[in-house]
C-alpha cells in the first residue's frame, strides 16, 4: 500500500499492531504489518527473551516496542518516584480493606505459592521512569524499529537514544494539546487514540480526534487508534487523513494470544456497550471490561481509587489471586476478572489467527475504498 508509514518501516500494510503477546507480534509482522510489544509487565531478564525470540521468529522485519513513562505521577514526577516499598507505606488503610472485603465477598482463593508484587525482581515503582529504564536498556540493544511511550511525551533521552540508533519515536495522543507536545518534543509519528479505545484514553471520539490532529500536526504522519479492527474503519481512518491505524483490542481474542481464557471468553461475547473507563486498575481513566470489579469501584459508598502508581500497588496482590483462581468451579473471582478491552469488542466475536486478521483488515479495507470509488463514477 501507498503510506508514509509504509515507506517509514518497509511495511506492506499500514497496520501497527500492540499487543503484550510476543506472538501475536511476531505473526503481525510476518503477515505484513508491524507489531509493536507491550512490555510494562516484563522484567528486563523477561524482555531480553522476549526479544530475542521475536527477532529469531521475523528475521529481518521491522517491530518494535511500547514503554509507559507517565510525565507525572500521584506521589510525584516520574522520575522521582518512590520505591515498591514506599509507596506500600503511603496506601491508606480504608483502601486495603476495601480490597480485602472484595476478595472475601468474592471468595477467591488464596495463592499457594508466596510470590508477591507488582512485578518481580524490581522495587522501582509501577509506570515509572525508573522501571523504564531497565526496559529501554534491553529494548535499545535489540534491532527495534520503533519505540512507543502510550502515557505522555516522551522524554529527551529516550528520543535522543532512539534516533542516535535510526529507531523512530511514537507517541499517543488523546487532544490536539498533546500531539503538539509531541511533535514540539521530537517524536516521528502520532498516534491519534480516540476514546473508544481500550487502555489509557482521553474524552475525544476517534472520528473528532483524527482529523484535528491530523491538521495540528502535517506533516508528521498520524495513525487512527481507537475502535479500529475491522477495515471499514481503516479505510475511514485513512479518509479522514490518516496514514495508517494502530490497533490493539483486535488482537486479544486472536488464537496467539494470551489472554486469561475466562476474560477471552467474556471478550467473545461482550458488545461494544460491555466497556467502560475506570481507573480501578491502573489509578489513570482505562477503558476495560465491565465486571463486578469495577462494579464494586463505581459504588457510592466505596472509596476511589488512588492515583498512578499507588493503584496497581494496592490491588496488585488481588488480581494476582482473581487471574489464577478465575477458572476455578464456585470462585467468584470469574466475576471479578476482566481486562483492557476498546468498544471494538463488539465485534471481536471470533477466535481467529493474527494473520488472518490482518488479512481480513485489508480485504475490507479494499473492498470499503472500492465501494467508496463507485460513488464517484458516471
Amino acid at each position: 500500500m501507498k503510506s508514509p508509514v509504509c515507506e517509514m518501516f518497509g511495511i506492506e500494510f499500514p497496520i501497527l499492531a500492540f499487543s503484550h503477546c510476543r506472538d501475536v507480534v511476531a505473526a503481525v509482522s510476518k503477515a505484513g504489518g508491524l507489531g509493536v510489544l507491550g512490555v510494562v509487565a516484563h522484567s528486563p531478564a523477561q524482555l531480553e527473551i522476549d526479544l530475542t525470540w521475536i527477532e529469531e521468529e521475523i528475521g529481518d522485519l521491522p517491530y518494535g516496542v511500547d514503554i509507559i513513562i507517565p510525565a507525572k505521577l500521584a506521589t510525584g514526577s516520574a522520575s522521582g518516584a518512590p520505591t515498591v516499598t514506599e509507596i506500600g507505606k503511603l496506601l491508606p488503610q480504608e483502601h486495603r480493606d476495601f480490597v480485602d472485603d472484595i476478595i472475601d465477598r468474592y471468595d477467591v482463593p488464596e495463592l499457594a505459592d508466596e510470590g508477591k508484587g507488582w512485578v518481580s525482581g524490581s522495587d522501582s515503582a509501577p509506570f515509572s521512569a525508573d522501571r523504564a529504564a531497565g526496559h529501554l536498556e534491553v529494548a535499545m540493544s535489540h534491532n527495534i524499529a520503533l519505540i512507543a511511550n502510550a502515557l505522555g511525551p516522551p522524554p529527551g533521552y529516550l528520543i535522543e537514544q532512539a534516533h542516535a540508533k535510526d529507531i523512530k519515536v511514537v507517541a499517543l495522543a488523546g487532544t490536539i494539546t498533546h500531539a503538539e507536545r509531541h511533535v514540539a518534543a521530537g517524536v516521528d509519528l502520532i498516534v491519534a487514540q480516540g476514546a473508544e479505545a481500550g487502555g489509557h484514553t482521553g474524552e475525544i471520539g476517534t472520528m473528532v480526534l483524527v482529523p484535528e490532529i491530523v491538521d495540528a500536526v502535517a506533516p508528521v504522519p498520524v495513525l487512527g487508534a481507537g475502535g479500529i479492527g475491522r477495515g471499514r474503519q481503516m479505510a475511514a481512518a485513512m479518509a479522514l487523513g490518516a496514514a495508517g491505524v494502530w490497533c490493539g483490542s483486535v488482537w486479544l481474542t486472536t488464537e496467539e494470544a494470551e489472554t486469561h481464557p475466562t476474560v477471552k471468553q467474556k471478550m467473545l461475547a461482550a458488545r461494544s456497550t460491555d466497556t467502560l473507563r475506570s481507573r480501578s486498575l491502573t489509578g489513570k481513566p482505562a477503558r476495560q471490561l465491565r465486571s463486578a470489579w469495577t462494579d464494586e469501584w463505581e459504588r457510592d459508598d466505596t472509596p476511589a481509587p488512588l492515583g498512578m502508581p499507588l493503584q496497581p500497588l494496592l490491588i496488585a496482590d488481588a488480581q494476582r489471586r482473581i487471574n489464577r483462581a478465575a477458572h476455578t468451579e464456585g470462585s467468584g473471582a470469574a466475576d471479578l476478572s476482566n481486562y483492557f478491552v476498546g468498544q471494538i469488542v463488539g465485534t471481536m466475536n471470533k477466535t481467529l489467527t493474527a494473520r488472518q486478521v490482518v488479512y481480513d483488515i485489508v480485504e475490507e479495507f479494499i473492498e470499503a475504498t472500492q465501494h467508496l470509488s463507485s460513488l464517484l463514477e458516471d
